[in-house]
């Protein structure tokens, strides 16, 4: 006797045993089980380059990202030279360059700020549309519009020659909008429609800035003020009663702080990128790494390949270029180690080879030589991105490996996919063979009953 199932190719297979008394399954699962050790362990060993393909990528490309960082480091525009402006009272008079400025130092007074005419009017909201003219620029007020309409609708006029504020009272205060003495014809106003009454004691002038640098006076409709020193904008942000405030216009110079940002950047990204590979050379493969599910640890441990990268890494952040003089002629020469005691226990950071940068030292090395500083990097990034790219550019040590191990990955794809079927022939054949084997021995069985029952026959019919 027998049952039917679906084999693992979809055709129907005998589930035997009631006959024989035999787990003729547990048989067949055992036998296959055996059979299927062989792709086991292919997939096994597919898992584990899977693994290492990841590794190596996440590598490639932090290498790749490390090499950009350095040939920012070689960037002329890094090293283009502004001029610095300071005072010693922004909060009264600020300072910026815009072009070339005179060095020096300037003494600004300031004694008036300029601001803008304005003129108050009571505002009734008019019955009717009105059209209102202000310094000869129309503007319609619909019927029954509320004080702040009127403001938005002039405030919303790009055209405009006044901004509007809307007061507690129901004021509306019309201002210039640009800053200054214009004269005594200030914003002319036309309203046949009597939506504004003029409050003539809220009519004001517009006045200049009045202030003086080193002692000459002088006056400007705007508190910007571009023509009080050469190449430098002053800001008028207050008047100075305790005395003048003074502006100092450095030489042009590189940025040390944009300097000392971009070697902070890339320490960082080289201290990161050390440490990820680095953990992944001194990581173990671990002991039984098919029972633990962990097939993937320790692919690249010991890897002589990224050994090597890593050494000749470290090597270029002291080794000095001989074309260049010495004291500065590697990064260590601008305050850029690996923090290491000169006496006393290193610290695991100095250990790893994670880079330290003495912003100080390299503040100082710019101010005095920053020429010298800027060959530096432009020689250091050019040779740290030649060591870099043999691993980590297009059909380089990486890319190679990573291809290979596609092409193996692929290879051990259509191994397992064909053992696979294989296997699954075997399984069908082998449940066909103990289905028929079960069917002889059911029928053996049925033969031994019959016979058995005509003996029993025979010998009751002599008695």
């Amino acid at each position: 006797m027998s049952t039917q199932s679906v084999g693992p190719v979809g055709v129907p297979i005998n589930i035997t045993g009631l006959g024989s008394g035999l787990d003729t399954n547990s048989i067949i699962s055992a036998l296959m089980g055996a059979a299927r050790l062989p792709v086991t362990h292919l997939t096994n060993v597919q898992t584990t380059i899977q693994a290492q393909q990841t590794q190596l990528q996440n590598i490639k490309s932090s290498l790749q990202q490390l090499a950009f960082s350095a040939s920012d480091l070689a960037s002329p525009s890094l090293f283009k030279t502004a001029q610095g402006v300071t005072s010693s009272d922004p909060t009264r008079v600020s300072a910026t360059s815009t072009t070339g400025a005179g060095i020096g130092g300037y003494q600004v007074n300031v004694t008036q700020l300029a601001n803008s005419a304005h003129r108050g009017f009571t505002f009734t909201s008019p019955t009717a549309d009105d059209v209102l003219t202000i310094d000869g620029h129309q503007t319609t007020v619909l019927a029954g519009a509320t004080i702040q309409d009127f403001v938005q609708n002039i405030n919303s006029d790009a055209d405009a020659t006044v901004y509007a504020a809307a007061l507690d009272d129901g004021t509306v205060v019309l201002s210039d909008r640009t800053t200054g003495d214009g004269g005594a014809g200030f914003i002319q106003v036309a309203d046949s429609g009597g939506m504004l009454t003029e409050q003539a004691a809220l009519a004001k002038q517009g006045q200049n800035a009045a202030y003086s640098i080193d002692g000459v006076a002088a006056t400007s409709t705007s508190n910007t003020v571009t023509n009080g020193i050469a190449g430098v904008t002053l800001s008028l942000n207050a008047l100075t009663p305790s005395g003048p405030v003074t502006v100092n216009v450095a030489p042009p110079a590189a940025s040390v702080s944009a300097i000392q940002a971009q070697v902070q950047s890339f320490i960082t990204l080289y201290n990161s990128t050390i440490g990820s590979i680095q953990q992944q050379l001194s990581t173990k493969p671990v002991a039984t790494p098919h029972t633990n599910g962990d097939l993937g640890t320790g692919t690249l441990y010991g890897d002589s390949n990224l050994t090597g990268l890593l050494n000749s890494m470290r090597r270029t952040i002291y080794t000095p270029d001989a074309s260049l003089p010495t004291g500065m002629a590697s990064l260590a020469d601008i305050g850029v180690s690996t923090g290491a005691a000169t006496s006393g226990a290193s610290t695991s950071s100095s250990l790893a080879g994670n880079l330290k940068l003495d912003a100080d030292a390299l503040a100082s090395a710019i101010q005095t030589n920053p020429a010298g500083v800027q060959k530096m990097l432009q020689s250091w990034s050019q040779s740290f991105q030649s060591i870099v790219h043999v691993d980590s550019q297009a059909g380089g040590t990486l890319d190679t490996r990573i291809n290979g191990n596609n092409v193996q990955l692929s290879h051990l794809s259509d191994q397992i996919s064909t053992m696979n079927e294989m296997l699954d022939r075997r399984q069908v054949a082998l449940q066909a063979q103990f289905a028929q084997l079960e069917g002889i021995l059911s029928a053996n069985q049925t033969q031994s009953s019959w016979l058995a029952s005509q003996s029993f026959g025979l010998t009751s019919n002599k008695n």
